[in-house]
């Protein structure tokens, strides 16, 4: 298996290129060359293997094994994915859990080191650059300088300690992760910068998710000091990311249809709150390597410029109907969907664009399509907005898309707390509870009455417990302090970055330059 770029039209990349990379030089998303082949018995073959065995299955469809062997590959996914109260705390990895027999259910992403979604595929990624960065320093001679990575990444919030997580302690690699200041919630930035290991730098930069994520494709896009300084991403524009969130959507498969209550013949909606259209495209890949399901729910918040793409094909960062708000982006209950332009959608486009390119062959296609989102993706950075009503038919052939306000999503964190919902108390954050709203909203004016919902549940509650404080309310017995204890009084060690916006970039730069080396 290669790679190409959604913009760099026909050169091909190895997967290792592409792990460590994370960016095109151009400033395109990797994507594979094809998309594989299930095995004809996959469903039978596979429905009783563990969460580690279904995880090398996917993931060894797209590495070739002359660049990652099969028991390596094996080493690493049982390295990531090992069950202790320090790794993984369910056996399962990733349990269904059901709300309402037959009709909803929850896939909780949330049971690794940092309680958040991140974790199954930065754990892993984390693995695999020290695996490449091992590899190629044992191929030197003696007394030749080991080769450095420094991973840089913008976080809204659980990407930044999921990184962090996954990569301190590690030889020869340093991270730096910008996240916007006052834009994240409290234990978020707890769990980054109370992390104290010399390779770990945390940047609170001034303005939001998206200035950081713009800095981030600055630097990445500075060919100078990309090889002065050897840039990794974490970020989901790297593609390791996406590879490894394919894997749950198999597994909430097989979960389901070992349950008493399920039943056959029943169409699977999966339901998935996104801000940066990374969690969703994983399944996007899912249903294109065959897993049956109907359209993805996309759930966002007030930041919806995904929701009001799949209503009218426009592409816009600005909604114009709405009064105009500091930095372009809400500040919302639910931070890690504040994101005013979805990187990972740019994968999605290519292609809905390489099925309407005209051509006789597959590279007169992917020349085409790179080049109309290379456009597309100029215009967007240019003017703020594209008509992309061209390709909006395809998009709704396999997604639908809703908003779900902070009123709604606090008022449906209350709902299944109390029992109001699926019978039985259930405690969500405020991700979760955008997804079960939309869910909510997908059911009732589906045709299909033997559709089966489950909805991504990306984060435990205590990651957000104001949120989840003021939707309870005062008699609540929920305690945040009961997962965290005494993590927001612990010691911290962060980076301030503080100037006008074109300031930014070198501010970051001078940062990364003072600590990258030591």
């Amino acid at each position: 298996m290669k790679y190409i770029s959604t913009r760099g039209k026909l050169e091909e990349c190895s997967f290792e290129d592409v792990v460590l990379a994370g960016l095109a030089p151009e400033g395109g998303l990797y994507i594979p060359t094809h998309i594989p082949s299930l095995p004809d018995d996959w469903k039978t073959a596979w429905e009783n293997l563990s969460y580690q065995d279904l995880a090398v299955k996917i993931i060894s469809l797209f590495v070739s094994e002359d660049e990652v062997p099969h028991n390596e590959l094996q080493a690493l996914v049982e390295k990531t994915y090992a069950v202790n109260p320090l790794a993984f705390r369910k056996d399962s990895i990733t349990p269904l859990i059901e709300m309402t027999p037959q009709k909803l259910y929850v896939l909780e992403l949330f049971h690794g080191p940092t309680y958040a979604f991140k974790d199954l595929a930065l754990q892993l990624v984390g693995n695999l650059f020290e695996y490449f960065l091992t590899r190629r320093n044992k191929r030197k001679s003696p007394g030749e300088k080991p080769e450095k990575l420094t991973v840089v990444g913008a976080t809204s919030g659980d990407t930044g300690s999921a990184a962090i997580y996954g990569l301190r302690k590690k030889d020869n690699i340093s991270v730096f992760i910008m996240f916007p200041k006052g834009r994240v919630s409290q234990i978020q930035e707890a769990q980054m910068t109370t992390v104290l290991d010399p390779n770990v730098h945390n940047l609170s930069v001034s303005g939001t998710f998206d200035n950081c994520q713009d800095i981030l494709k600055a630097l990445l896009a500075d060919k100078e000091f990309n090889e002065k300084h050897s840039l990794g991403a974490v970020n989901s524009i790297n593609w390791a990311r996406i590879l490894c969130q394919i894997v749950y959507y198999f597994s909430a498969y097989f979960q389901l249809r070992k349950l008493p209550s399920f039943e056959n013949g029943s169409e699977i909606q999966f339901v998935v709150p996104t801000g940066n259209f990374g969690d969703i495209l994983a399944g996007y890949y899912a249903k294109r390597l065959g897993l049956p399901m109907g359209k993805l729910g996309v759930a966002t918040n007030q930041n919806d410029i995904l929701a009001r793409f799949w209503k009218s094909g426009a592409y816009e960062k600005v909604d114009p109907k709405s009064p105009p708000v500091e930095g372009g982006v809400h500040a919302t209950t639910s931070p890690a969907m504040d994101i005013a332009v979805s990187s990972n959608f740019e994968r999605l486009l290519w292609y809905l664009a390489y099925e309407k390119a005209q051509g006789t062959g597959d590279n007169e296609k992917r020349a085409a399509a790179c080049t109309q989102v290379d456009k597309w993706m100029k215009d967007v950075k240019k003017s703020g907005s594209v008509d992309l009503t061209d390709v909006l038919t395809a998009a709704q052939r396999d997604f639908v898309a809703h908003k779900v306000d902070d009123k709604e999503t606090l008022k449906t964190i209350g709902e299944y707390y109390s029992g109001e919902k699926g019978g039985k108390s259930y405690l969500v954050d405020p991700h979760t509870a955008v997804g079960l709203s939309a869910a909510e909203l997908f059911a009732s004016t589906s045709d299909s009455k033997s559709t089966v919902q489950i909805v991504l549940s990306t984060a435990h509650p205590a990651k957000f417990a104001d949120a989840v404080e003021k939707a309870l309310g005062e008699n609540s017995s929920f305690d945040p302090k009961t997962v965290f204890g005494n993590l927001l009084e612990r010691e911290r060690r962060v980076e301030h970055i503080e100037g006008a916006e074109h300031e930014l970039v070198g501010l970051v730069k001078n940062v990364i330059d003072k600590f990258a080396s030591q």
